[in-house]
């Protein structure tokens, strides 16, 4: 198994972010999966890593990374060490730090990586981040998410009520990490962000124009994201495969930290689910 681990990329504003490829080196060149985390998430949360030697060992390249405003930092990758750029982030951001990592790719390629067949898989929030690239790059041969959103302005603080109107006020809501139990902030910069950029990050458009194949895989069972949200995700894109894995969370079994060998069994349905329509 060959591995990058870490390594810097200048993301949303100069921003650095960390980086990782794993895959297994051949004469022959392989497809690129480019995997985006969800919202609290990042990169080495959980069981990634290991999904990510699973499709190296079945001849893909598979690339992750960290939104550079997801809340970890460079030196401290593991934990929510900077609160203040979580609360700093928006999906225009993301979306910046993923054209940086396919840069980065199409400027540090090896001989066996194919960018001429690259696939995003998008977790969670991370799936609607996957779907608005996915319809607006060419570089973007297919679309996988896992328990995706099917909206990025989601959450009672983007309605036009009273909460909405707190947050103007004030400039910041919090939100609690029910596994580290930190309150984390949200600042209004990410509703204005939203609203400015409203067509561009309108997750409805994009999936009714995306004309690319698009693997939708869902939980029975996801408690975060409803698997009506795959649901509406398939009407909007009726040519999309939607794949539902009875009795899975929104995790597909993870957990972090995973001190597992192996993958769970939800996990392992995803993972075979997903390669088998890269390769076919």
């Amino acid at each position: 198994m060959n591995k990058i681990s870490n390594t810097k990329v200048a993301g949303a504003g100069g921003r650095p972010f960390l980086l990782d490829v794993q895959w297994v080196k051949s004469e022959k060149p392989k497809p690129v999966v480019v995997f985006l985390h969800g919202f609290k998430g990042f990169k080495d949360w959980g069981h990634w890593d290991k999904i990510g030697a699973f499709f190296a060992e079945a001849g893909l390249v598979f690339v992750k990374f960290n939104f550079t405003h997801n809340g970890t930092t460079i030196d401290d990758p593991l934990n929510f060490a900077d609160l203040e750029a979580f609360g700093m982030n928006n999906f225009s951001k993301e979306l910046e730090d993923v054209n940086a990592a396919l840069t980065w790719l199409e400027n540090n390629a090896q001989a066996d990586w194919n960018l001429n067949n690259i696939i995003l898989i998008g977790h969670s929030r991370g799936g609607g981040i996957a779907l608005l690239q996915a319809a607006a790059d060419s570089r973007i041969k297919k679309l996988i998410t896992w328990a995706g959103v099917s909206r990025l302005d989601y959450g009672h603080y983007f309605n036009e009520d009273d909460s909405n109107l707190l947050w103007k006020e004030m400039g910041v809501l919090h939100i609690l990490n029910g596994r580290t139990k930190q309150n984390m902030p949200l600042y209004y910069q990410l509703y204005e962000n939203f609203i400015e950029n409203k067509e561009k990050l309108s997750t409805e458009k994009a999936a009714k124009h995306l004309e690319k194949p698009y693997l939708i895989i869902h939980g029975s069972d996801d408690p975060a994201v409803g698997l009506d949200k795959a649901e509406t995700l398939k009407n909007w894109c009726p040519h999309s495969e939607l794949f539902i894995i009875e009795d899975a969370d929104h995790v597909f079994g993870g957990k972090h930290p995973w001190e597992e060998s192996g993958l769970p069994e939800h996990s392992k349905q995803m993972v075979e689910k997903s390669i088998d329509f890269i390769v076919s």
